[in-house]
């Protein structure tokens, strides 16, 4: 018959203290792993470790939305090889080294940005180009700003279209030999049809003006006594012809007040 087998402690003893490590290895790892998960739960409460296209699409949105651009430049040749003849011509109180092309982004009627350029006195071209930039913040509506010389220098035919415009080297309306304002670069005109000349007789220019020769009810586009658009040109030292008396010229804004 085999003998019975005496069972070996040493065996014994090395399983048991294997199947502690075990459990101990077990435990740490356990631990080390709930750890971590706090770590990371509290990092995220605290905002960090985002991911990083939650701030890209950020930022995507915010440049998606139209910003204002203006400059100011000299009047370059190919420039001065249009006005000339048209806007400016030989004998005008300025020449062209005082005047400066004003770049400017506006809202036209339909809440688009639209682009346009302006030519103004080279000592008021900073001014007006805060002041169209104020305009843009607030949205005010402008149906267009071109030079002048897209309506052949005419300053009839560019109220008609409802253009603002600055400089054109021009007569006071009925005063031969008299500069307007405009010859210097120091006015401007603005929504010409929202706002315009207005006199005591009731004749209104242009004639599409008529609508609003009444201020009350105030529409898109007209300039408002107590208004942004007077409070922005004043801040930069230009007088609005609305304020005349008698004769009004809504559209008018003038660094001396004629």
């Amino acid at each position: 018959m085999p003998s019975a087998q005496v069972p070996d402690h040493r065996a014994v003893s090395i399983a048991s203290s294997r199947g502690n490590v075990s459990r101990i290895v077990r435990d740490r790892r356990t631990a080390i792993a709930i750890l971590s998960l706090a770590v990371v739960v509290a990092l995220s409460a605290a905002g960090v470790g985002e991911r990083p296209r939650t701030a890209s699409a950020a930022t995507a949105t915010e440049s998606a939305q139209p910003v204002f651009r203006g400059s100011i430049s000299r009047i370059g040749p190919r420039l001065r090889r249009r006005m000339t003849g048209v806007s400016w011509h030989r004998g005008c109180p300025v020449g062209f080294g005082g005047l400066r092309l004003v770049r400017i982004t506006h809202w036209d009627f339909a809440r688009e940005p639209r682009n346009g350029r302006l030519v103004i006195r080279a000592g008021r071209a900073r001014g007006v180009l805060r002041v169209f930039r104020e305009l843009f913040e607030r949205r005010f509506a402008i149906r267009r700003v071109r030079l002048v010389d897209a309506y052949g220098g005419s300053d009839h035919r560019s109220m008609r279209a409802d253009n603002t415009s600055a400089f054109n080297c021009r007569e006071v309306s009925g005063r031969p030999g008299v500069w307007s304002e405009h010859a210097y670069g120091r006015a401007l005109d603005l929504n010409p049809v929202e706002n315009p000349w207005v006199e005591p007789s009731g004749r209104v220019s242009p004639p599409a003006g008529r609508p609003f020769a009444r201020r009350k009810p105030h529409r898109k586009g007209m300039v408002a006594r107590r208004g942004a658009v007077v409070r922005a040109f004043a801040a930069q030292g230009w007088k609005w012809g609305g304020a005349w008396a008698g004769t009004k010229d809504y559209q008018h804004f003038s660094t001396s007040g004629r």
